[in-house]
């Protein structure tokens, strides 16, 4: 029988610390909250205890900060879509920052086995003067266990309404989507990270931002191409490519160490868990 899992999320500011209440129902879990940095920044990892999901499993998470709180939360191994039959895998997560709030969702990758059926989707909504730092990142297949992505289908659909909207549907069978040029160009990884404020940058600000991001770009391996562009005033968009998710994941974490001083003036401190 599917799994049908539950997890809200609530941050809060009661100065000077940011906490964390929350509510689960079914196999999903929080662990406690961290304060590596101190007081306002609130430090959690979610956990899903079956390790993967299969046809008709569906993951529901929903984050609200409030006003002056600050959340970072990231997660202990990938989230696994595993082969099924016709029933669609399922993970929704819904972010919801009110004025002023921050949010860091830097979740380890997702990774599409062959023969899934899976649909992953992400939205935002953001306040005035809230941030999002946040990335997406998915692996089709697993080329080093000799499992690759020749059978089934990856949907996905990270949203801000009115800012950003990216969707795909990802057949294993759509070989011009996978080894064209304009596609994939054979590559299996692939990954976005995303700043996004409910307020514009400003055009010195945006400036910083893009030059603290692209300064980074220049230490990536040669098998990771990425590039930064901010498509809107509230917007800072990475996007990158690679034929492995190690790379590409070391990329997208050198790029939050870039961005995450610029934009807060705070120091990029990483978690533990990205050092297990």
């Amino acid at each position: 029988m599917p799994w049908q899992a539950r997890l809200n999320l609530d941050y809060r500011f009661e100065a000077p610390r940011s906490v964390l209440r929350h509510d689960h129902d079914g196999p999903l879990r929080i662990l406690k909250s961290l304060y590596p940095e101190g007081d306002g920044i609130c430090h959690n990892v979610v956990v899903h205890p079956p390790g993967g999901l299969v046809g008709g499993d569906v993951l529901d998470i929903r984050v609200r900060v409030d006003s002056g709180a600050h959340g970072f939360i990231s997660t202990p191994g990938a989230t696994r879509f595993y082969a099924c039959d016709d029933l669609t895998t399922t993970q929704r997560v819904a972010l919801t920052l009110q004025p002023g709030a921050r949010l860091e969702w830097l979740p380890l990758e997702a990774i599409a086995y062959p023969g899934c059926q899976a649909l992953n989707t992400l939205s935002a909504i953001l306040g005035e003067g809230a941030e999002l730092l946040a990335w997406d990142v998915t692996a089709l297949g697993l080329p080093n266990a000799g499992q690759p992505f020749d059978r089934g289908r990856f949907s996905q659909r990270l949203e801000i309404p009115g800012l950003w909207l990216e969707q795909a549907c990802i057949d294993a069978t759509d070989t011009r989507l996978l080894e064209s040029p304009l596609g994939l160009g054979g590559r299996r990884c692939m990954g976005t990270l995303l700043l996004a404020s409910g307020s514009p940058f400003g055009r010195e600000r945006q400036e910083r931002l893009l030059d603290a991001v692209r300064a980074t770009l220049t230490r990536l391996p040669p098998e990771v191409q990425a590039g930064a562009t901010c498509p809107h005033p509230r917007l800072l968009v990475l996007r990158a490519v690679a034929p492995m998710v190690e790379p590409l994941m070391a990329a997208l974490q050198c790029a939050w160490a870039g961005l995450r001083p610029a934009a807060w003036d705070i120091p990029a401190v990483p978690p533990r868990i990205w050092r297990v």
